[in-house]
């Protein structure tokens, strides 16, 4: 694991940290305004208070939700995978494309959320959480060090980056499809590893349109 973060990974696990303390103190506030809502009109909230709120969705969302979190356990497994694959990442990457690169995941992410809800899923819920972007940065790490040794808490078996992150993927698409584990958002998961995998692959120059010097090998 790393010791010394880099610059950007190091103030993400700090911005995380405290807006899920600032959740702490706000509450239902922070809900209401900046965690990702459903595309279409608003809806009214009824606050622990007993007053009535309108929610819905805002642009600023897409962003804004992947800094909030639903549970201790919820930031802590998030803040330890950004903290385990965000320094290489970054260190690969440099400051600036990490950063491009960690919010096109997070927006793709909430993008996916916000299509499967409108049309197949049709509730009306708020989506939180940084695992959009987290799960692109585990696609970057399955991509650029294929090879590397990586294991799950729970089952401490290692194997091949690519081997953990192609199964990942397909775990979270099983139970996507089969609304295993409800409240989990499955497709914003895959969202941000598609996110991820177009920008590395645009980087590369693998795609129509081209960037103006190849980035990545």
């Amino acid at each position: 694991m790393p010791l010394n973060l880099p610059p950007v990974t190091r103030n993400l696990l700090i911005a995380n940290v405290v807006v899920f303390l600032l959740q702490q103190v706000f509450g239902e506030m922070l809900l209401q305004y900046f965690a990702l809502w459903p595309w279409g009109p608003d809806h009214v909230m009824q606050l622990s208070s007993g007053a009535l709120a309108s929610v819905g969705f805002r642009p600023w969302q897409l962003v804004s939700y992947a800094f909030m979190h639903g549970g201790v356990t919820h930031i802590l497994f998030n803040m330890i995978a950004l903290y385990m694959f965000g320094g290489v990442i970054e260190r690969t990457f440099g400051a600036r494309n990490f950063v491009i690169y960690y919010f096109v995941c997070a927006i793709v992410a909430a993008v996916a959320q916000l299509i499967v809800v409108q049309w197949f899923t049709h509730g009306f819920y708020p989506t939180l959480g940084a695992s959009g972007a987290v799960f692109g940065l585990l696609l970057a790490f399955g991509m650029l060090y294929p090879h590397e040794k990586v294991m799950l808490i729970f089952l401490p078996v290692p194997m091949p980056a690519w081997l953990f992150v192609i199964g990942y993927a397909l775990v979270e698409l099983v139970m996507g499809v089969t609304s295993t584990q409800a409240g989990v958002a499955h497709f914003a998961h895959l969202g941000g590893m598609v996110g991820g995998y177009v920008l590395i692959q645009y980087w590369r120059g693998r795609l129509p349109i081209k960037p103006r010097g190849r980035l990545l090998r």
